[in-house]
């Protein structure tokens, strides 16, 4: 009988220890990290491996900062909100009344654009700028020419200087004679340098370099190796593209809408609704031929030069003053339970928080409560925030019960 109860009880340890032991396990890899596939985002293993879809190498995402306590928060890594492409906007006041939106296209700032001429005749031996496109600045050398104008003017220079040391005629004023041959260089394309680089030598070059008195990137190039040029003749031009134009039609009864300098918001579908605010700058006083539309202009700012001319363009410009605190309509999420955002919160980490919104526009929504102004929100990516959340909390089973209305 004492046999059998002691073979009871080793059943029942032995029994015990198998159910704990997974439980162990997990515990000591749950929430530190997970594989996923650059490809498949959706796939989530908790082990190195291949991707079951595409069969590429799983890649390891750290889990920094996770706290499982914590469930009404996450926090990403800088890498994984780079690769979200996750950004933020302030809540603030702005106009949410009725909006009009126009197709576009982006062109070049004509106000930027600048031409560099031909100072005097002669014949190009070298260009040093050869293809559009390219950045130039003030300073750098465009082409070389051989000028037998350009070669006199040097050894009148030179000959004004020697005359200066050798000759002491009290009545020549050696002074005015140099600068003038100074000044005729300089109308002729050299700079101060060149000069003084001349009168150093005391040789006279067979051809001259010319140097940029523009800032800007190539558009056109009017010459080739080899051409003849005379003075006044084209050579290249270019076009500042920090700042750019979007060129919109609009029907003649609406024009009213748009007066310049009123503020647009402007999206780029070739970059991923990327948005940009800029500003109409002129409004056609006359219309375009039969068709009864009329030509805006709106000018935008492009600092680093993602936004290239040719790219399509949506305008939005609020009709009517309403302004109220808002969020963007992107950072807003509405589901059955109501409407949320994700909030940036102090420490980096993004909270869900509930709100109740009104009747927007296109572009922002505004807040009737929930939020504060100065409050920071996900106005990019929430959706893929939202994905993540539910993944790692297991939905309204875990830390969404807040979310409710």
């Amino acid at each position: 009988m004492n046999k059998m109860k002691i073979v009871a009880l080793l059943f029942v340890l032995w029994f015990t220890a198998c159910k704990q032991k997974p439980q162990v396990l997990l515990t000591a890899t749950q929430g530190k990290a997970y594989y996923t596939c650059s490809m498949h985002p959706q796939i989530h293993e908790d082990h190195p491996g291949n991707c079951p879809i595409c069969g590429m190498k799983l890649i390891k995402v750290e889990l920094t900062g996770y706290n499982a306590a914590a469930t009404d928060k996450i926090t990403l890594t800088p890498t994984q909100i780079q690769l979200a492409g996750i950004q933020t906007d302030t809540v603030r006041e702005e106009n949410t009344g009725s909006e009009k939106t126009l197709t576009g296209t982006v062109t070049v700032n004509e106000s930027d654009a600048e031409e560099m001429s031909a100072r005097i005749a002669g014949r190009i031996q070298r260009l040093f700028v050869r293809t559009t496109g390219e950045k130039i600045s003030v300073g750098q050398p465009v082409y070389s020419i051989y000028s037998d104008d350009l070669q006199e003017a040097e050894k009148e220079y030179l000959l004004a200087r020697q005359q200066q040391k050798v000759l002491h005629n009290p009545d020549v004023d050696y002074r005015q004679l140099i600068a003038a041959a100074e000044n005729k260089l300089q109308l002729w394309g050299l700079s101060r340098g060149q000069i003084s680089a001349l009168a150093t030598s005391g040789n006279v070059s067979a051809t001259t370099i010319v140097l940029s008195k523009v800032n800007g990137t190539v558009s056109e190039i009017a010459v080739h190796e080899g051409d003849y040029v005379t003075e006044g003749m084209p050579i290249l031009k270019t076009q500042g593209l920090n700042s750019l134009w979007i060129e919109a039609q609009v029907y003649a009864g609406e024009t009213s809408i748009y007066k310049e300098n009123a503020p647009v918001n402007v999206s780029f579908p070739d970059l991923g609704e990327q948005r940009a605010t800029g500003k109409v700058v002129f409004v056609n006083p006359e219309l375009t031929g039969t068709s009864k539309v009329d030509l805006i202009r709106i000018s935008i700012p492009n600092p680093q030069g993602l936004i290239k001319p040719g790219m399509l363009a949506y305008v939005t410009i609020a009709n009517g003053n309403k302004r109220a605190l808002a969020v963007p309509a992107s950072a807003v999420l509405t589901d059955g339970r109501g409407s949320r955002v994700w909030v940036k919160n102090a420490d980096g980490s993004f909270s869900s928080r509930t709100i109740v919104a009104g009747a927007g526009n296109q572009t922002y929504v505004p807040v009737i409560s929930g939020l504060t102004a100065g409050d920071v929100v996900v106005s990019n990516g929430a959706y893929l925030l939202n994905s993540e959340f539910i993944f790692k909390n297991g939905g309204d089973k875990k830390g969404m019960g807040n979310m409710k209305m």
